[in-house]
């Protein structure tokens, strides 16, 4: 469903993910202060990036599998203010790692499929976005491994438990977490995603023990109206905010 934003248009139609709240959470949150090289690993409907190019001077590569969703992409790039500065290819992640140079982006933004199994939606678009067959956790870590900058970060969001299950395997990729947020739906909720900072074990940003600070976020407060902090992130975006 398109979904018109303060200075930008999603068409999103023939994508396999609609704009969602974990995606305007993870392009308002992501710390993209200095970065003058983006990457989207799984761009879709492009949202992410065009959330990027809004936040920041930075040049954005976005990286779309499904040729489809490219196309809606595509689209609403051209339609945007920052055309010149978006770049879609419609490739895996991982034919893109064959072709690019290593340690070139300065920050890696992904909302990446989480099923490993369970049933799979009717819609072949929707469980590729979902479902890990096309990129699995090893394969994007391997990936952000081998692109991201020596000083860069990566910012991800995940359920929780998809989310631990990629904490455990940073390590193996010479990756670290910095920085989590665990987010609420609603005031009172147990959490249900985490955002993740991801950097080079090796980096500036990375403790020697292995930890990680937290913190909460909370999206709607009980009586249904958004958090203080959920409009702080977001207030840039939403027309009603």
């Amino acid at each position: 469903m398109p979904f018109s934003f303060k200075q930008f248009h999603i068409d999103d139609r023939r994508c396999g993910m609609p704009v969602s709240t974990d995606g305007v959470l993870l392009g308002a949150w992501a710390p993209l202060s200095g970065s003058k090289k983006i990457l989207d690993i799984g761009a879709g409907s492009g949202l992410l990036s065009l959330m990027a190019a809004q936040r920041s001077m930075a040049n954005i590569t976005a990286i779309e599998l499904d040729e489809s969703a490219a196309l809606d992409c595509q689209n609403n790039f051209n339609l945007s203010p920052w055309a010149d500065r978006l770049t879609l290819l419609t490739s895996s992640i991982q034919q893109y790692c064959a072709i690019a140079t290593s340690h070139n982006y300065d920050h890696i933004i992904c909302n990446p499929p989480y099923f490993d199994n369970g049933p799979k939606s009717n819609s072949a678009l929707r469980a590729t976005a979902r479902h890990t067959d096309s990129l699995s956790f090893d394969q994007l870590l391997a990936a952000i491994s081998w692109l991201l900058s020596p000083t860069g970060q990566a910012s991800l969001i995940l359920p929780i438990t998809a989310a631990e299950q990629l904490l455990q395997q940073l390590q193996q990729h010479q990756l670290c977490c910095q920085h989590a947020v665990l987010v609420s739906s609603v005031e009172g909720k147990a959490p249900n995603r985490q955002l993740l900072l991801i950097s080079h074990s090796h980096s500036n940003f990375a403790d020697l023990t292995g930890a990680h600070s937290q913190s909460n976020l909370v999206i709607r407060k009980t009586d249904g109206h958004y958090s203080d902090d959920f409009i702080q992130l977001s207030k840039s975006f939403y027309l009603k905010l």
